[in-house]
């Protein structure tokens, strides 16, 4: 499913995001809710202002599972299967979703690593959140 380039590639953007999970993960939840801000239904219990403690806290547990994935590539399905129930059959959020919020990850990328996330390193990691989401995706079926 992914090349060794891809794999080196996920890697080195993975190893450079670790430190910065709970800022960058917040920081994507952010973009999500300002550049579509019909995401923010499944967040009525939180505060969802620009830099609230709750948006942190979730940004952070968002990267650190696709850190997760990012770390064993090969078995994405096992390791996002039970997120994949979660989603699907206890909070119920739409699909689409996880391809919106997968973007906003992909921006916020790009500004704090812009020597780092080449074209080759942008499509490498397009590619792999395309995946998370297509998992995230499939118990909606």
């Amino acid at each position: 499913m992914y090349s060794a380039t891809e794999k080196a590639l996920i890697a080195s953007i993975w190893e450079k995001v670790t430190p910065h999970t709970e800022q960058w993960g917040g920081e994507a939840l952010e973009r999500l809710f300002a550049v579509f801000p019909q995401t923010k239904i499944y967040f009525k219990h939180v505060d969802t202002s620009p830099g609230s403690a709750a948006i942190r806290t979730h940004g952070d547990k968002v990267m650190k599972a696709i850190g997760s994935t990012a770390g064993d590539l090969d078995n994405m399905l096992t390791t996002l299967s039970s997120l994949s129930n979660l989603h699907a059959y206890n909070l119920m959020v739409d699909p689409v979703n996880f391809k919106l919020l997968s973007h906003c990850i992909l921006v916020v990328l790009a500004n704090h690593l812009p020597s780092e996330f080449t074209p080759e390193a942008h499509l490498a990691f397009d590619k792999f959140l395309a995946s998370v989401a297509a998992i995230l995706s499939q118990k909606y079926r």
